[in-house]
């Protein structure tokens, strides 16, 4: 557990609930309805249950992220600020796109765009707090799961059939 000085309370609260609005945008956008569960998926994706834990894990490690990194003498506050504002509205895309208007293909491109997201909060919680930059590490992978995810899906299901 990250031990906070009286001070960052407030930081960590506010990590919090924009963790909560971007995961909770997500969640709304994401409808496993029968046009999503006639897609053709590689026998490798993992169990629909599974995505929630997983997602509430990475969102936990990237709010504590920013905090340490926020909180570090010298954080680049704009930086950080930006860097995480442009994550969190990628990552409600990408679950728009696939979702909402059922176009694995545009998510399949916007995923690069929210991959190199992650790699830049990566970066730029490193230039504060190597913690900080780690605990981003296991957000990138799983973006790179889902990328991956996202391409096999765009490939057995034809554009004709993903309508």
């Amino acid at each position: 557990m990250i031990a906070l000085a009286q001070g960052e309370w407030g930081t960590a609260l506010v990590a919090a609930v924009c963790a909560v609005v971007v995961a909770a945008a997500g969640a709304v956008a994401t409808k496993t309805d029968a046009w999503y569960r006639r897609l053709r998926v590689p026998a490798w994706k993992p169990p629909d249950w599974a995505f929630g834990p997983i997602w509430a894990g990475i969102f936990a490690m990237t709010a504590s992220s920013g905090v340490l990194a926020w909180t570090a003498d010298g954080a680049p506050r704009l930086l950080l600020g930006l860097a995480f504002g442009v994550n969190g509205a990628l990552n409600i895309a990408w679950s728009v796109l696939f979702f909402r208007l059922r176009r694995p293909d545009w998510a399949l491109a916007e995923v690069a765009a929210l991959w190199l997201s992650v790699a830049v909060l990566v970066l730029v919680t490193g230039q504060s707090n190597l913690l900080a930059a780690l605990l981003n590490v296991p957000y990138l992978t799983w973006v790179s799961v889902a990328a991956c995810l996202n391409l096999r899906i765009v490939q057995l299901n034809p554009r004709g059939g993903l309508a």
